[in-house]
């Protein structure tokens, strides 16, 4: 399990999830990977990053998506 890898602060990246407090947001990651790159290219791209930052952030997609919202009528 690698969430500790992803970090909200508020005051980086104006409080979207980050990998490890840096300025490269989860989302950030998850278009990339939606735009056809492999994580091999995302790693050539962004050396500081890890195999397991990627990983974290398709874990972190996963669990939001599974999340589910009940909405009451008022």
């Amino acid at each position: 399990m690698g969430l500790e890898r992803i970090t909200i602060k508020p005051d980086v990246c104006g409080g979207e999830p980050t990998i490890r407090g840096m300025r490269i947001t989860v989302s950030q990651i998850l278009e990339m990977l939606a735009g056809g790159m492999t994580t091999e290219q995302i790693l050539q791209d962004f050396p500081y990053l890890d195999r397991a930052d990627v990983d974290a952030c398709l874990e972190y997609a996963a669990r939001q998506a599974a999340h589910r919202e009940v909405l009451l009528n008022k």
